[in-house]
């Protein structure tokens, strides 16, 4: 009994110590933008600069500062652009209920964007939000230009996924779990799991601090990564059959040493279904290539964008060169 009441005594302690972490992070890394409700679910978004759209879409473990910190400001210069926490991550609500799957979190990024009137974007997204720009993509075809997906996963994989996820939906104990261990025990393993990201690349100083990774840790946010992790590959083994329907032109950005999102198993089969797309492999990087190069991961997007909206005079005649450039092997870019 008295093992018990001590039991009890230990994790009511990691639990006040993960109620004050979350306090002091959120303190830390408050709300970069602005709210708007959809379908009764509030969203944070960040927007500035002008012209067309480009909407930023982060991956796992994730918020928009993962863009403040690398592309979003260079590609405000030139384009109106707004990134958006997803639901249950950030600062943006978890609708109620079932899992929201790529679909679901697609139809609430359509709602906001709808919102803000916006016209013919060029979606963006990273990791596993390239998941939920090509479900997008199927759900609304006439309501964006054309999509990026830097590292995007696309297709089922083998394997499962790591185990603090699969004991996450675990009921109650995944609860539990989630209120007294994730935080302090992720606390100290964020920088070693960072590095796994980065990897064979290194971690830009700092960008633990600029991009907020830790908010990833709180209770409700971990979970919602959690349950997206888990329903992913069974999702994907249904959506990729329709990637063939796919119109709009697609650029995929990818690290030859990427073995989080391996591109063979992902942008590799997806440019063989969707034929309207072309590959950018860059040499000696993983899986944070915009960061790694976000130089030149804005210059591909921006010349990406500009061919996407040249005026429809010009159009027929860049079709020749288009249509070369999506049969023409892959580029590599090297390290620089």
């Amino acid at each position: 009994m008295i093992g018990f009441f001590a039991l009890v005594g230990i994790f009511g302690l990691l639990a006040l110590a993960t109620l004050w972490g979350v306090s002091r992070t959120q303190a830390q890394f408050p709300p970069q933008g602005s709210f708007l409700e959809v379908d009764g679910v509030r969203l944070h978004y960040r927007e500035a600069g002008t012209g067309a759209v480009l909407v930023l879409i982060h991956g796992s473990s994730g918020n928009l500062r993962d863009f403040s910190n690398s592309i979003f400001a260079p590609l405000s210069k030139t384009h109106r652009v707004i990134a958006i926490d997803r639901p249950g991550h950030g600062y943006s609500e978890r609708p109620r209920g079932a899992w929201p799957d790529p679909e679901r979190q697609a139809a609430l990024i359509h709602g906001l964007l709808q919102q803000l009137e916006v016209k013919d974007p060029i979606l963006v997204g990273h990791s596993w939000s390239g998941s939920l720009v090509l479900a997008y993509l199927l759900a609304f075809p006439e309501d964006a230009a054309a999509a990026v997906l830097l590292a995007g996963a696309t297709h089922p994989w083998v394997g499962g996924v790591a185990w603090y996820n699969n004991l996450a939906g675990v009921p109650l104990l995944g609860d539990v779990f989630a209120r007294t261990l994730v935080y302090p025990l992720g606390s100290q393993t964020l920088e070693s799991a960072i590095a796994g990201v980065f990897a064979p690349n290194v971690v830009p100083a700092g960008y633990s601090e600029s991009t907020g990774v830790i908010l990833s840790l709180r209770p409700e946010v971990f979970l919602a990564n959690a349950e997206d992790a888990r329903g992913l590959s069974e999702f994907l083994a249904v959506q990729s059959q329709h990637y063939g329907e796919i119109k709009q032109p697609l650029l995929l950005l990818t690290g030859e040493e990427d073995n989080i999102v391996p591109a063979w198993n992902h942008s590799d089969r997806l440019a063989r279904q969707a034929l309207n797309s072309e590959q950018v492999s860059f040499a000696a990087t993983g899986h944070a290539l915009h960061h790694v190069h976000s130089a030149r991961v804005v210059a591909l997007i921006e010349d990406f964008s500009r061919r996407q909206h040249l005026p429809l005079r010009q159009h027929d005649s860049k079709a020749a060169d288009r249509a070369e450039r999506m049969i023409a092997p892959k580029a590599t870019l090297g390290a620089h």
